[in-house]
């Protein structure tokens, strides 16, 4: 191990751009598809390496619903919540995260009888969450997001979700899964009364689109921080916005090379955004899925930015700076990142 990578190994460092499911070792998947064994998912580790190998967005896409397929019960959302924040703090050293969650998918309202009551599912989140952080110290919160490919109804149902059944930790309201053909400003009801609640608008946006979605996004969905937001990269006048209004994007470098989003790391607009003064903050996305860690992310962030340690730590502390972290968590966060020195 390279020096670098044996610093950014030990850096305390906060996530902002990692999914609830996508997270999920492939120890836990192949648990939970030896539970499920009627899906295409193979309840064996070296099997599934060969399963998460994506064609391109779609195929990603169609892939991951088949692993969120699998989570049906409580327990297989204690199992899976559980073991991701163990694995983030002991291996990753995450001390915040905010997990996007996405509920409708294992409450299946539009599948009667097939998922759980939306009540159970907010209740194995919780205990999970209170678990690792007593555990393992590390703090978590929660941002529901609408997975747009289910459309309005999912839209509607995701906000009387965080309306009236919300976990203790959620923070965020959001929107993942494609872009194309799913246009941003048809959701602008939707956002508008969940920051009207209070939550923090966090959608994706310009991962496989243009910089007319990260507009969109911005201008109807109010939001305060964009979801990869690649595109941006295209547009001079948007950098200037993002750097402008300090809208953070959250950039998932493997995952952008993974799915297509870019053709390789060395083309990757992390720079042009830096360069920009656009805040980054650097996240790992669905990490195994992708083969990455976020210390994988950092590294290759370090190596895209000609980073020192210095530049490391920086790159840390904007992660808990663009963070819905409580001031406490927030402030012990910036004392343990400026005290470590590798």
């Amino acid at each position: 191990m390279s020096d670098l990578a044996a610093f950014v190994a030990g850096l305390p460092k906060a996530e902002l751009h990692v999914h609830h499911v996508g997270s999920a070792s492939p120890e836990t998947v192949a648990e939970l598809a030896a539970r499920h064994p009627e899906g295409p998912v193979p309840a064996d580790v070296d099997a599934l390496r060969d399963y998460f190998a994506f064609r391109d967005f779609a195929h990603f896409i169609e892939v991951y619903l088949s692993v969120v397929d699998l989570v049906r019960t409580p327990e297989d959302v204690r199992l899976l919540t559980y073991a991701v924040a163990q694995e983030m703090a002991t291996t990753q050293q995450v001390r915040y995260a905010e997990l996007t969650c996405t509920p409708y998918t294992s409450v299946r309202p539009d599948e009667p009888g097939r998922g759980m009551p939306v009540e159970a599912y907010t209740e194995a989140l919780e205990d999970a969450r209170a678990a690792a952080e007593r555990d393992h110290g590390i703090v978590l919160r929660w941002i529901y997001d609408i997975p747009g490919e289910a459309g309005l109804p999912a839209a509607e149902a995701t906000l009387d979700y965080a309306l009236r059944h919300a976990p203790d930790a959620l923070v965020g309201f959001g929107l993942g899964g494609p872009e194309i053909g799913v246009p941003r400003p048809q959701f602008k009801p939707y956002f508008d009364r969940a920051r009207a609640a209070g939550l923090r608008s966090v959608p994706h946006a310009g991962e496989t689109t243009g910089p007319q979605t990260v507009w969109d996004a911005l201008r109807d969905l109010g939001a305060e921080r964009i979801g990869h937001g690649t595109s941006a990269a295209q547009d001079p006048d948007l950098l200037a916005h993002l750097a402008t209004h300090r809208v953070p994007l959250e950039v998932c470098p493997t995952s952008n090379l993974a799915t297509g989003a870019v053709a390789a790391l060395d083309e990757h607009p992390i720079r042009a955004f830096v360069d920009a003064g656009v805040t980054v903050t650097v996240n790992s996305d669905d990490p195994p899925m992708f083969g990455t860690t976020l210390n994988h992310e950092y590294e290759v962030a370090a190596r895209l930015l000609d980073l020192d340690r210095g530049g490391l730590r920086d790159l840390a502390l904007a992660s808990v700076d663009a963070s819905f972290a409580p001031a406490d968590v927030r402030a012990r966060l910036h004392r343990e990142i400026a005290a470590y020195d590798g």
